[in-house]
């Protein structure tokens, strides 16, 4: 049966399908980064930012495609992690105001939606570049309208669409030249796809495998709920006390699983709800305050396994060691607020020591989301905010978030620890906020940023063979090193990165780096430079054994 028009409910299960064949293929996408780096992570934020656009579509059901589509760009909007997943949100934010009065739609309306996504997304971009997510969806875009005009089924149009991005996505490396050299598609180009080829699928009622791989729980507790829990709130705040964790096994002869019924049912026991589920299983994540009423509720559908319920309250006293005392007093709004996104809690401190006043955990293994950042930019209570992003796939967040803050909030382009540093030690409390600007964006061109961390594959990249598990020294976003032990390459990228006008080295210690390897690298420096002057903090962060910035 040919359909010819889209209502909300069955946009809702094009949406949910789609979330669900990009969580299966997030790896994929992952591995697809063109640098080596342990810390490929374009499906993880696609993923998490459509899953958070999936939530809200479940939670928001309705036959009128115009509501589902407000709820879809909500959730995408607030989610949104990463350069990939705020395009993403864009895409399907300019989509869902083109059908936002509409109860259904037909073909000719789909595509005329799937280009204004297009439009809204390349005008999000500062400079978009060809070859990626944007070419793959301006290319599928521009392909619906011209055939929406004779093609009146919107499961075959959807089939023409899907055709012409999946070939989109192939000549992305004949536009990316570092796609090609690599030997690679564009990642967020093949996410989008993967999320087509869930619309198709869910237009000609079929299934796509989904029961094999299902979003990690872990990713998405981590991401939208504990992180914030220690930080935002006193004990005696919690409402639900108890994170309850669970898996549901189906069983014949139990009750039917329906997932938006399930859901609606469960959140009546508490808040931070997560559901992912497949054929067979059902996983579930919820603060509740009474856990056993939450189980008792599973085992209607099956046998319970890999339970886990842990008391947040007595996790929170242990953590900020809580002590009773009188009740807070809100602290007076402040002119100037910073906020700062890093990894590793020694850089983090070092931040705060400087000047910072919120600081996001986050970086390359885990982008915060627009959502996260709002929350910050409200934490700060301040009349002015300076968001210093620090990661180059962070910065479309944060301005992301700037937009649809109350607040008076400018994003300070910094796309690197160094930069960040260097932008905040700029800033002047007696100043002004756009003297602040011009002063912060002209302190990023006053510093060079290094990176040593490890390969996780064979590669060829910008002249340089890498082999797998080789340690690379990384300048200014750059693989200029490669060596086979982390010591030699620190010296080797210490060695490329001083000049002789340069005073100040600071190196920020990571986890994977230990003392007498540190001392050695420092004395190797200060016996070659005489001149340059060493600063050594532990910033313990993941994945990066040392980050120097070079001054």
């Amino acid at each position: 049966m040919k359909i010819t028009n889209i209502d909300g409910k069955r946009f809702s299960e094009m949406i949910i399908q789609g979330a669900n064949n990009l969580a299966v293929n997030a790896k994929v996408v992952d591995a697809l980064n063109v640098f080596p780096v342990p810390d490929g992570d374009t499906g993880t934020n696609m993923n998490l930012s459509l899953t958070s656009g999936a939530n809200e579509v479940r939670s928001n059901v309705s036959s009128h495609i115009g509501e589902v589509g407000a709820a879809l760009s909500k959730g995408l909007l607030m989610g949104a992690r990463g350069n990939s997943g705020v395009i993403l949100s864009q895409l399907f934010r300019g989509f869902s105001k083109a059908i936002e009065t509409k109860d259904t739609i037909d073909s000719i309306e789909f595509a005329d939606a799937l280009q204004a996504g297009v439009d809204t997304a390349y005008k999000a971009v500062m400079k978009p570049v060809e070859g990626t997510i944007l070419t793959v969806a301006k290319d599928a875009a521009k392909t619906a309208v011209e055939h929406a005009k004779t093609t009146e089924a919107i499961d075959e149009l959807m089939e023409i669409i899907l055709k012409e991005a999946n070939a989109s996505l192939n000549r992305t490396p004949d536009l990316l030249p570092v796609l090609k050299e690599v030997g690679v598609v564009d990642s967020g180009g093949q996410g989008l796809v993967f999320v087509y080829e869930g619309f198709l699928a869910e237009l000609k009622g079929e299934k796509l495998k989904d029961s094999a791989v299902m979003p990690s729980m872990d990713e998405l507790v981590n991401a939208e709920h504990h992180k914030s829990v220690q930080s935002h709130l006193d004990t005696e705040d919690i409402e639900f006390g108890y994170c309850t964790e669970f898996i549901v096994r189906f069983e014949e002869g139990k009750e039917v699983f329906e997932e938006t019924k399930f859901r609606e049912d469960l959140s009546e026991f508490g808040d931070s709800l997560l559901v992912i589920s497949d054929d067979n299983l059902a996983k579930v994540h919820i603060h509740a305050e009474y856990p056993g009423d939450v189980l008792s509720y599973g085992q209607k559908y099956g046998n319970l396994i890999n339970m886990k319920i842990e008391n947040m309250r007595q996790q929170h006293t242990n953590i900020v060691g809580e002590k009773k005392k009188e009740p807070a007093v809100k602290k007076e709004k402040q002119q100037y607020g910073i906020v700062t996104v890093t990894m590793g809690s020694g850089i983090a401190e070092l931040f705060k020591s400087i000047g910072a006043g919120s600081v996001i955990e986050g970086g390359q293994t885990m982008n915060p989301s627009t959502e996260d950042i709002v929350q910050a930019i409200k934490d700060v209570n301040a009349e002015n905010v300076i968001i210093l992003p620090n990661n180059s796939n962070i910065v479309m967040a944060a301005e992301q978030a700037a937009s649809v803050a109350s607040e008076n909030v400018i994003v300070i382009r910094s796309k690197t620890v160094p930069q960040g540093m260097s932008a905040l030690l700029a800033f002047n409390p007696e100043a002004g906020l756009e003297e602040n600007k011009e002063a912060m964006e002209a302190a990023l061109d006053n510093v060079k940023s290094g990176q040593i961390t490890y390969a996780v594959r064979d590669t060829s990249i910008d002249g340089l063979e890498i082999a797998k598990d080789d340690f690379m020294g990384i300048e200014n976003s750059k693989i200029v090193i490669t060596e086979k032990t982390q010591l030699e390459a620190a010296k080797k990228l210490a060695s490329h990165m001083v000049t002789d006008d340069n005073e100040i080295m600071t190196i920020l210690k990571g986890e994977d780096a230990d003392e007498d390897e540190l001392d050695e690298l420092v004395a190797f420096i200060e016996d070659k430079f005489a001149d340059i002057e060493v600063e050594v903090h532990d910033g313990k962060q993941p994945l990066y054994a040392y980050i120097f910035a070079v001054e």
